[in-house]
């Protein structure tokens, strides 16, 4: 759903392990096949992305923005407006720390978490990679039939990539913060369809890089000084 290919989950008919994956034809349950259902288009295989697809590192440049901009199915500009405080964003990667039960045992894994524009977690789920943690929490709100999801944040553990930038668009998805840094082209990505991105966030300092219009400066706890408003 975050490449475009779907947009709901009636569109997947099934999945399936890749038996003979292999040379010695051994199943890795590592690949699968997947059927989409009768009358789904097949993604554009003319994009320079044409061998496989991943949840990660994608295309770079304006090939990516206008890929996005095309098959975005819920354009956030759209959206109903979402306001939010630098004090409730304050808070939320303390929340989302509390709530890494696996991240307690191992020490190792990323988060992502979704929240309200009230600050409520409501779902969180944690990967080794922090974009495969972002496709567990889209691809349970497909199979819940509850995209796009128009009225929440998205909080990740680390870095704002344009990969992560470009999921949030595609699930609709208003806000988008980060912990750590955001890249360039996820910035561009961010002005180019409105959505708010938030870097480094880190207790009661926080950068805007695009979508400050759904910030209030002079709204919550956080130190409205520190409140960077970023300039592109």
């Amino acid at each position: 759903m975050s490449e475009g290919v779907v947009g709901r989950a009636e569109d997947v008919a099934n999945i399936v392990y890749c038996a003979g994956a292999t040379q010695d034809g051994a199943n890795t349950y590592n690949v699968v096949d997947v059927r989409l259902a009768p009358g789904t288009p097949l993604p554009d295989f003319t994009l320079e992305r044409n061998v496989y697809t991943t949840s990660s590192c994608g295309l770079c440049g304006k090939a990516s923005l206008d890929a996005v901009r095309t098959t975005a199915r819920w354009p956030i500009a759209d959206t109903p407006p979402v306001r939010v405080t630098p004090g409730l964003l304050a808070g939320l990667p303390g929340q989302l720390r509390a709530a890494q039960r696996v991240f307690d045992r191992t020490g190792g894994l990323h988060a992502a978490g979704l929240f309200s524009p009230e600050g409520e977690l409501l779902d969180l789920r944690e990967d080794v990679g922090r974009h495969n943690a972002v496709d567990k929490l889209i691809g349970r709100a497909l199979r819940a039939g509850e995209l796009p999801l128009s009225r929440t944040v998205l909080l990740v553990s680390g870095r704002a990539s344009f990969e992560l930038a470009q999921k949030a668009v595609m699930a609709g998805i208003p806000v988008l913060a980060a912990v750590s840094a955001p890249s360039s082209l996820a910035v561009d990505l961010a002005a180019e369809t409105g959505l708010t991105l938030v870097g480094f966030l880190r207790g009661d300092s926080m950068n805007v890089y695009a979508g400050e219009e759904r910030l209030d400066p002079d709204a919550g706890t956080a130190d409205p000084d520190r409140a960077r408003w970023a300039s592109r």
